[in-house]
């Protein structure tokens, strides 16, 4: 489905959503508070703005008895089966943001991630897979980071703890590409990459990764992550503390200049190793 297509069917998903809502005689906050999400979030669907995850046009429908129309339409729109449903959303809100926040405690997020080692990484929690299902969840990865091109890309920050670096994904070669790949983008500009250290210690979210989100017309959102379950989060109390969680990870780790060095001393590292295997 073209981008235009498709986004004609989000308003129109939008529209039949707060048609389907008055006709139930409920405002965006009582909907929202049903289906567990803010009434912003709920205008923000009717607008078009954001997507719904698949779990909240479920019970959008349970709510207003409109006989599954709501995920229907959803797996109708997101369609592309690369991703899973949990995450198919977040793709399209990465398409929209002004502003990207990553934190990674173990593995290079994916938009920065190389085609060897997604492939390394997929083949870990996939061994049984086949050719083409690894290819094709390399290659939609790969399509993913395209955000990060051109003159429109949004602002890009990942802060990675130092487990990231020592972890061999892949193995030497691999690695190797994969930090001299950061090394390049960030003295492109594209991104600005810092290391949370070992000697730091404990710090501010030990439970795993995170990404902030902002908008041009919308308010920021946030994606957490777990096993196979992931969650976008939009409450403003909760955003405003994982802004300030993320902004103790920030200066808890090293300024851009060592972290970048860190990262090449590694990628040299790694590379000086494959040499004399």
């Amino acid at each position: 489905m073209a981008n235009g297509s498709r986004q004609a069917a989000w308003e129109f998903f939008g529209t039949e959503l707060k048609r389907q809502r008055e006709n139930a005689g409920l405002t965006q906050a009582e909907l929202g508070h049903r289906v567990f999400v803010s009434g912003g979030y709920i205008g923000q669907f009717e607008q078009a703005i954001r997507r719904p995850q698949l779990d909240v046009a479920q019970r959008i429908d349970e709510i207003l008895q409109t006989g599954g129309f709501f995920e229907r339409t959803w797996r109708k729109l997101i369609d592309d089966k690369r991703y899973a449903d949990y995450f198919a959303a977040v793709v399209e809100l990465e398409r929209l943001a002004t502003k990207l926040c990553d934190f990674a405690p173990v593995l290079v997020p994916g938009l920065l991630q190389t085609a060897a080692y997604a492939r390394a990484v997929t083949l870990a929690a996939n061994p049984f897979a086949t050719e083409e299902y690894v290819s094709e969840k390399v290659t939609a990865r790969l399509e993913r980071a395209h955000i990060l091109d051109g003159s429109t890309r949004p602002e890009y920050w990942a802060v990675l703890h130092e487990n990231v670096l020592r972890i061999p994904v892949g193995g030497h070669e691999v690695m190797a590409e994969q930090w001299e790949h950061i090394v390049a983008m960030a003295h492109e500009r594209k991104v600005l990459v810092t290391i949370l250290p070992y000697s730091v210690g404990a710090f501010a979210t030990m439970a795993g990764m995170m990404t902030l989100m902002e908008f041009e017309d919308a308010p920021p959102t946030v994606y957490t992550e777990a096993v196979y379950s992931g969650s976008l989060l939009d409450d403003p109390a909760l955003v405003k503390r994982m802004q300030g969680t993320y902004d103790l990870l920030r200066v808890a780790a090293l300024p851009p200049a060592a972290s970048l060095a860190l990262i090449a001393s590694a990628a040299e590292d790694h590379r000086r190793c494959t040499s004399t295997t």
